[in-house]
């Protein structure tokens, strides 16, 4: 049974912003929060962690990017997201320099 046609984009645009906002954004934002809380917590212990939830997350964020209706509007969320973890990656070392 082949796929509604209007739940399909015909467009490349649209497409290409939902794919690399999956793939892409949803790994920058994956892995600056989990350098965020190694730069605020117990490094090994948040590392060795990464290696599973690191993906759980991705996965997650992928599965929202294309739930979303305007992948641009995700790529937004996800830089602004990534920025924000960047600025606590960066108060984290100059704070708490021995985490």
């Amino acid at each position: 049974m082949p796929a509604n046609p209007k739940y399909l984009n015909p467009s490349f645009w649209p497409r290409f912003s939902k794919i690399t906002a999956a793939i892409l954004g949803g790994y920058f934002v994956s892995v600056s929060f989990h350098l965020a809380l190694a730069s605020w917590f117990s490094r090994p212990e948040v590392l060795i962690t990464t290696a599973f939830t690191g993906f759980i997350l991705w996965v997650v964020l992928m599965i929202l990017a294309f739930l979303a209706k305007s992948g641009w509007k995700v790529w937004g969320i996800y830089i602004l997201l990534t920025l924000f973890f960047s600025l606590l990656i960066y108060l984290g070392q100059n704070y708490n320099p021995t985490a």
